[in-house]
């Protein structure tokens, strides 16, 4: 080998132990990531879910009218508070000139068998007290009287119902729109004017008012299929209403439905609770509400936040990192139990005391802040 190679060599040699050395000073010299701690706690948790719904009253009932007609008067308005029996609408009967016709003849064809029945009664009286005929035959000639005589009065009645909706014309007639139950006029979606038709087994008929008892409320809501089995009926929850305020009121779960219906991919069961509403708060029918539901809650369980949890990418297991006394972190499998979103029971894994990895490291800023 010669000299000139030997020498290139032992530079090269230099050159590459110069790299190596610096290379191990560098990572030697290189600051030591600090991360903060944690420690296990003791403390209550409470699960809860929110159920969105609205509000609306028990008793909710729809007037309308048992003929067809004209509205003629509407006596109350929106708002209005009505005890049952009030007149809340009058309906002027428009008749169909066919059955009007049909009744006219009716009465006609009723009075001409009554004023034959009429006469041949008349006769066969004096026949009876003269002795020419027998007590029997002169019955039967009263008995068709009488049927003559009311087969008359039926035509025209019906006559008169056809004509103008009733007979008396009083409080009870057909043309009269009557409150059913006390409560508050919701809606009266007729005008004066409009025409309206009868509610049959063809037709739900026309709509004069809507009447509710605002002073017994109920929620009605949805909740998910993976909550309704925490469920129970008889269950004190929470109803919030955003339009007063985020005004609270107890209520009481009194349905949950045994069949559930599937909303945009997820199914969802509908709920109903009864509502405590003070007499003093104005409600209104139909406000969007809240109901909170607690599902499930402990006392004086050790928990930690949960935002300290990892979880094993291959068997989603999850663990923690806890600091041993030399300072050095290792990851602990854990048990968890109930949580609350933001922290999380821990039943088996950690202790009280055991300082647990926090995933951020700690910044001189941070440090100069705690002092």
């Amino acid at each position: 080998m010669s000299k000139t190679l030997k020498i290139i060599l032992g530079i090269v040699i230099v050159v590459l132990l110069a790299v190596v050395v610096k290379y191990f000073k560098d990572s030697n010299s290189q600051e030591i990531v600090d991360y903060k701690t944690d420690e296990p706690y003791f403390t209550s948790l409470k699960t809860k879910t929110v159920a969105t719904g609205k509000l609306n009253p028990e008793e909710e009932i729809e007037l309308k009218p048992q003929i067809p007609g004209i509205v003629d008067q509407i006596l109350v308005e929106e708002g209005d508070i009505v005890k049952k029996g009030d007149l809340i609408a009058k309906i002027r009967v428009v008749p169909n000139e066919q059955a009007l016709v049909g009744a006219s003849g009716r009465i006609k064809t009723a009075q001409l068998s009554y004023n034959n029945a009429k006469t041949l009664y008349d006769r066969n009286k004096g026949l009876f007290e003269k002795g020419v005929i027998s007590r029997q035959d002169f019955e039967n000639n009263e008995l068709s009287l009488n049927q003559a005589e009311q087969q008359l009065t039926q035509a025209q009645n019906d006559y008169q119902i056809i004509k103008q909706g009733s007979l008396s014309g009083g409080s009870s007639a057909n043309t009269n729109i009557i409150a059913q139950i006390p409560g508050t006029i919701l809606e009266i979606p007729v005008r004066e004017g409009d025409q309206v038709i009868e509610s049959n087994s063809f037709n739900a008929g026309t709509t004069i008012a809507t009447i509710a008892d605002m002073s017994i409320m109920i929620f009605e809501g949805k909740v998910d299929e993976a909550e309704v089995g925490k469920l129970e009926e008889g269950k004190d929850i929470k109803v919030i209403l955003g339009a007063i305020n985020e005004k609270e009121f107890p209520a009481k779960l009194t349905f949950v439905a045994p069949k559930g219906i599937e909303e945009n991919g997820a199914v969802q069961f509908t709920i109903k609770a009864d509502v405590k509403v003070e007499q003093a708060t104005n409600i209104r029918a139909g406000y969007s509400a809240n109901a909170e539901i607690e599902l499930a809650s402990k006392d004086s369980i050790l928990c930690i936040k949960e935002s300290l949890l990892q979880f094993n990418r291959i068997t989603e297991k999850p663990f923690v990192e806890v600091q041993d006394e030399a300072g050095v972190f290792e990851k602990v499998d854990v048990e968890l139990g109930l949580s609350d979103g933001i922290n999380v029971e821990i039943i088996e894994g950690v202790k009280e005391g055991d300082k647990i990895k926090v995933w951020n490291k700690a910044k001189e800023e941070n440090n100069d802040e705690d002092n």
